[in-house]
């Protein structure tokens, strides 16, 4: 019986007690919160910030980081836009934007694998840089009048009440969770994120790896751009300016750590979850965005702590139990 309920124990577990807290109180708070209109809109104001986290999940857990994921985001749907007011068909506008994420990701990637460099540096200049190219393509204007066609993509349901982005999201999280629990790749993410010099005497090849990750993470961005574009209708120079804050929150309050080599798509998950719900359950009562930006930095500085120190106080329990059984 208490093996059956060792998972209440893990992170995991902590993180949907209070994911059936946070739902509950919602409950309470509005008689409209649990119908479907209400959940998939749950999903789809935050959907493209989903899809990146995905991506960002498997990146932390090779002990890396993007932050350029948010202006990769703002570059594609800029250009498009850009691309769109020049009078480029749409749909070569679209594979162009794919292309910027692409060769971001790439360029992120290089500097990571094959140079050496941090991670945090780089993407840290990236986040500035491919924000800075976004700006210089639209300036200061507000870009739309794109086909009905594309913005139905993004405001209307494709599949029964799913739109496009949803049904996209479900496509990619089977495609990860395959890729981490069920693949040589994935036990290669792992391996890299626990110890880099572990994984090289073992014959992984190390640089492939990251850059083809960094690759992923641009071309997902820029996917997950193009998807906001298409639910805003109009794209300006700040085009999801901030989002990599919730994003990195939903991975790290996922029991991911930060140093790497450790979490689940489960917790990750869960976490999103929580953090939609949260956000959903502040709207109801009126709170303003900026504050629900500083409840969920808190929860970014609390999803790196509590980790650590559970890691800590169970290390040193453990150790007070050893010498209380060598004593006796």
């Amino acid at each position: 019986m208490t093996r059956r309920f060792d998972w209440l124990r893990s992170w995991e577990g902590l993180l949907l007690v209070i994911l059936v807290a946070v739902v509950g109180m919602n409950v309470v708070q509005s008689p409209f919160y649990l119908g479907i209109g209400n959940q998939i809109n749950l999903f789809q104001l935050s959907i493209e910030k989903i899809i990146v986290a995905l991506m960002m999940t498997l990146i932390i857990i090779n002990a890396e980081i993007d932050l350029s994921v948010a202006s990769v985001m703002g570059l594609a749907a800029c250009t498009l836009a850009w691309l769109h007011e020049m009078g480029v068909p749409l749909p070569l506008g679209i594979a162009a934007a794919l292309g910027a994420g692409v060769l971001a990701g790439a360029f992120n990637g290089f500097w990571v694998a094959y140079v050496g460099l941090p991670s945090l540096a780089v993407t840290l200049a990236g986040l500035i840089g491919y924000r800075g190219i976004a700006r210089i393509l639209v300036e200061d204007r507000s870009i739309g009048n794109f086909p009905e066609w594309f913005n139905r993509l993004g405001q209307q349901p494709l599949l029964g009440p799913l739109p496009l982005a949803l049904i996209l999201f479900f496509l990619l999280l089977a495609l990860t969770l395959v890729l981490l629990q069920s693949s040589a790749f994935g036990r290669y993410v792992y391996v890299i994120g626990n110890s880099l010099e572990v994984a090289r005497y073992s014959g992984v090849k190390v640089k492939r790896v990251k850059m083809l990750l960094f690759i992923a993470s641009g071309t997902v961005a820029a996917l997950a751009g193009l998807l906001l574009t298409a639910r805003l209708g109009a794209v300006r120079g700040n085009t999801a300016d901030g989002f990599e804050l919730d994003i990195i929150t939903m991975v790290l309050l996922g029991g991911v750590s930060i140093f790497g080599g450790r979490g689940t798509l489960t917790g990750v998950l869960l976490s999103i979850l929580i953090i939609l719900n949260l956000r959903n359950g502040l709207s109801l009562i009126n709170v303003t965005s900026n504050t629900q930006t500083g409840v969920i930095g808190i929860l970014l500085i609390l999803s790196v702590l509590l980790p650590n120190l559970a890691a800590s106080f169970r290390d040193r329990w453990q150790r007070s139990a050893f010498r209380a059984s060598q004593s006796h």
